[in-house]
């Protein structure tokens, strides 16, 4: 049975026609798939990244829509509208990265529920994109991919060691459902300025992410488990051992990322056959939600590289 889930068209002002669904997981978790109508060449599948919920895409629909392109994405499980922790909604918990396989494997069969033809195309940001190649190396059938500053590992500078121990550590002690070590239950936009922020140079955007933040709290979400944190680093780690997908991909990142390791994506696009990575000088982490010259040259880039694979 297919069931309407709110879309908060106003917030995310993204095109016209935007509808979503609820989807089940295989293991009853309920996720939020959201839908802006494929354009001309088709539909685009965007991965989110961790906090993300479907209404901070609207723009980026938009900016695919006027490129002749629909937008596809969802709320991973314990984001936005779907199933959060039982008593622990701000807390951002997963246990095992196999679970957001789940979320989108549910996703891709709810749209052929829908009679919705599969995307062709998929997008993924930060912890999103690590969701992606995961994907891709099980097959996933897309016809090329891009990834913005995907999470194919953690930037913690001289510190690293010290934060894999702390995570392994305190998962294995069981404190794993617990907020690693210096974040809250505070959602970043509303606990940061935009002076000093990490995700993008463009005020207007910041501000529009904080407006989100203030209207809609309860897509709002706070730092992550040690055992989410754990579980991340252990996906990066078996990732990187794996060879890179036989698909055409575009990996965009900011040269001024400091959320996600800069090293580990020159280490997997320089054995990527195929692939291409873009340095945006000056970019932070949010290179989708950037100052309008960088946003520009990502849409461009991707819609570039789905015409040559479509």
């Amino acid at each position: 049975m297919t069931e309407n889930a709110p879309l908060f068209n106003d917030l995310a002002t993204g095109p016209e026609g935007g509808r979503a669904f609820w989807v089940t997981a295989r293991d009853g978790l309920r996720l939020r798939l959201a839908i802006w109508p494929a354009g001309p060449r088709g539909s685009v599948l965007i991965l989110p990244g961790r906090t993300e919920f479907v209404e901070k895409y609207g723009r980026a629909a938009r900016d695919f829509a006027a490129r002749g392109y629909g937008v596809i994405t969802l709320d991973w499980r314990g984001q936005g509208l779907a199933d959060r922790p039982v008593g622990k909604p701000m807390l951002g918990d997963v246990e095992d990265f196999l679970f957001y396989q789940w979320d989108l494997q549910a996703v891709l069969e709810k749209l052929d529920e829908l009679g919705i033809a599969p995307p062709q195309h998929l997008v993924s940001h930060s912890m999103g994109g690590c969701i992606a190649l995961r994907a891709l190396v099980a097959g996933l059938a897309v016809k090329a991919a891009v990834f913005s500053a995907p999470m194919w590992d953690i930037e913690f500078g001289h510190f690293a060691g010290i934060v894999r121990g702390v995570a392994r550590g305190g998962t294995a002690l069981g404190l794993g459902p617990r907020f690693a070590p210096g974040t809250s239950d505070e959602t970043y936009v509303l606990g940061q300025k935009f002076a000093g922020n990490l995700l993008t140079r463009d005020a207007e955007t910041y501000g529009w992410l904080q407006a989100q933040a203030r209207a809609r709290p309860e897509l709002n979400l706070g730092g992550p488990s040690l055992q989410w944190l754990d579980a991340a680093l252990r996906e990066c780690r078996d990732l990187a051992r794996l060879p890179s997908p036989d698909v055409p991909a575009l990996c965009v990142l900011g040269g001024a990322e400091r959320i996600v390791a800069p090293a580990a994506i020159h280490a997997r696009m320089a054995r990527w056959p195929g692939g291409t990575l873009e340095v945006i000088p000056n970019a932070e982490h949010e290179v989708m939600m950037e100052i309008p010259a960088s946003r520009t040259r990502f849409f461009d880039g991707a819609a570039a590289l789905f015409a040559a694979h479509p």
